[in-house]
């Protein structure tokens, strides 16, 4: 039984996903106690809970301390089976979180898999869908498996209500992935949708990006949404280098006007393309578990951030690898996992 204490670090959710997926992939059970300790509202939330489902459901695993507010969770699983499965969070909760915590046992499976999630796919506490198809998931195919996924709809927080499917070809060994050059640049440009708000809000984020980065009017674009089934904004900022596509996002808050969001998304982008490193913070996140699990690899990145801290530690509690942080410079890190 691995104990794992979730006031560590972070002290967030992930810590709860990347156990039950690290459980999933290794087959050990695990206990976590101080579940979210150091957020606002400790404990089990709607959106962690579809996660739990969803690991056990996948892993037929058994579970006490299932419940919301539950700050206790005891999960033991049995076999990992590919195949067809429906998610929902039921709440503006991410279901790309939901992802995340089944996706390494199912892309290393004995058979495909499909995944239809519903909830949220733009929330501003999670990696958005874009994020995932643009960014992670082309990265992650290079190490095996092949995961598709489809829109079916955009869900923002606070109402939620969005769709989309993951197809997943395993592989069930993953090749070390090796990712310490950025490359040139190839292009850059950026996308603010509005979904049932006035699409001025758009045109005023798409010009501040236009006088901060200089990057042309051609690249720069506007998305309506009608029918969704609420109100959204997102500007999502995306960098394409001969290594990857890096995707950056601001979401649009009541009360914030839309050049500060803007800004905020700006300051990540100046931050990655000054840094000169292929992997940006939120993706090398990511990476760990699959790295990991392929025993060995390396990538440079930006200074790491706590939420990579703290899935390091997680991480080695489950796998027998070293994974070692260097810096190179003041925002210039390498990550090497070796087993």
């Amino acid at each position: 039984m691995v104990i794992i204490d979730g006031a560590q670090g972070e002290g967030g959710g992930q810590i709860l996903r990347s156990s039950l997926a690290l459980s999933l992939v290794t087959g050990k059970p695990v206990t976590v106690h101080g579940i979210r300790a150091r957020r606002k509202k400790p404990g089990l939330m709607r959106q962690h809970l579809t996660a739990v489902d969803a690991a056990a459901t996948v892993g037929a695993a058994k579970v006490s301390g299932a419940a919301l507010g539950s700050r206790g969770l005891c999960f033991t699983p049995e076999r990992v089976t590919p195949g067809e499965y429906r998610f929902s969070v039921g709440t503006a909760g991410s279901c790309t979180l939901v992802l995340q915590t089944v996706l390494p046992a199912l892309m290393t499976a004995d058979g495909a898999s499909r995944l239809t999630l519903e909830g949220g796919t733009h929330n501003p506490m999670a990696p958005p869908y874009d994020f995932l198809a643009e960014t992670f998931l082309p990265v992650l195919e290079r190490m095996g498996p092949c995961v598709t996924p489809a829109l079916v709809r955009p869900g923002f927080y606070p109402a939620g209500g969005g769709c989309f499917t993951v197809d997943i070809a395993p592989s069930k060994r993953l090749t070390p992935l090796v990712l310490e050059e950025r490359g040139a640049l190839r292009r850059c440009s950026a996308r603010a949708v509005v979904a049932n708000l006035p699409e001025d809000i758009a045109h005023r984020e798409l010009k501040t990006v236009h006088e901060e980065l200089r990057w042309p009017w051609e690249n720069l674009r506007t998305q309506e949404i009608a029918d969704g089934p609420g109100p959204g904004n997102v500007l999502m900022l995306t960098v394409e280098s001969e290594a990857l596509t890096e995707v950056f996002t601001g979401f649009g808050q009541r009360g914030v006007p839309a050049r500060q969001v803007a800004r905020r998304a700006v300051g990540l982008v100046r931050t990655y393309l000054d840094a000169g490193v292929p992997v940006g913070p939120f993706l090398a996140d990511q990476l760990l578990i699959p790295m990991a699990m392929a025993g060995g690899g390396v990538f440079r990145t930006v200074a790491p951030t706590l939420h990579l801290k703290t899935n390091m530690d997680v991480v080695r509690r489950f796998l027998d690898v070293d994974i070692a942080l260097t810096e190179h410079g003041a925002n210039d890190w390498r990550v090497v996992a070796e087993g």
